[in-house]
């Protein structure tokens, strides 16, 4: 078992990556942090408790343990921006999402800290993410790699107003074929919550990465509004009655998506 992330086998052709969950900080980075940053604000919640219901589907699931205030696994491992001349954050962040210093003065990761936690964290999980893919491939002909985040559903910097509830991301139809993708947003349609394929979200260096059609490795993102399921603000608890009402039209997109993939 691993300490920087935790993994479940499943039979089936899924596999749910979750990159952002963690809450582990590395030695000595929690007392460099700037006062707002100690609480974790930009983890994503309760994902993996949200997905639980994906092992009666077969899936397997791959999940962060350490915060992506160590290092963002959803960011390439050189920095480049993911979506150039839009606010963003980097693959050491060192800004919260809303812009506000996430360290505090003189703190700040230098190229030698950054390279290090690259190889202790972030290859690790990405090792395991592509040894878990080629394992599935073997066994099915093929994998589906689903990569599951959320956020708050106001995040002026990001994005003008409020985020549809389901976001769903194929790097617009290179890592997922469109017809899956139009399938897959119909799932998520209606049910009272408002969606969207490939909009602000198109998918980040996981999706773009290991979706590879042609080789068949299809890669979904899919970012959640938190406000679907739990609360936004500290101190971030889980809402089991609005996660009641969404974690069934989860699994009709996750159900779509296997029996699209196949």
């Amino acid at each position: 078992m691993s300490d920087i992330f935790d993994l479940r086998r499943g039979p089936g052709p899924l596999l749910i990556s979750v990159p952002h969950c963690g809450i582990g900080l590395m030695p000595g980075l929690e007392r460099r942090l700037a006062a707002p940053a100690q609480a974790l604000p930009d983890t994503d919640w309760h994902v993996p408790r949200l997905y639980a219901f994906a092992e009666g589907l077969g899936a397997s699931m791959i999940s962060a343990r350490f915060s992506r205030y160590v290092i963002d696994l959803n960011r390439p491992p050189d920095g480049a921006s993911l979506y150039p001349g839009q606010a963003t954050t980097g693959l050491c962040p060192t800004t919260l999402f809303d812009g506000t210093p996430l360290y505090l003065p003189g703190q700040e990761p230098d190229e030698a800290e950054i390279a290090a936690r690259r190889e202790q964290y972030w290859r690790p999980y990405h090792a395991a993410l592509a040894a878990e893919l080629a394992r599935i491939r073997a066994a099915h002909g093929h994998a589906l790699l689903f990569d599951a985040h959320s956020i708050a559903s106001r995040m002026p910097r990001l994005f003008e107003g409020r985020l549809p509830d389901l976001n769903l991301g194929t790097a617009r139809g290179a890592s997922c074929p469109t017809e899956i993708g139009a399938r897959l947003l119909a799932a998520a349609t209606g049910h009272g919550y408002s969606a969207v394929l490939d909009g602000r979200f198109v998918g980040g260096h996981i999706t773009r990465h290991y979706g590879r059609p042609a080789e068949g490795v299809l890669a979904v993102q899919l970012e959640l509004a938190q406000i679907a399921y739990m609360e936004e603000g500290p101190p971030f608890a889980y809402d089991e009655t609005k996660a009641s009402r969404l974690v069934p039209v989860l699994k009709r997109i996750l159900e779509t998506y296997i029996a699209g993939g196949s």
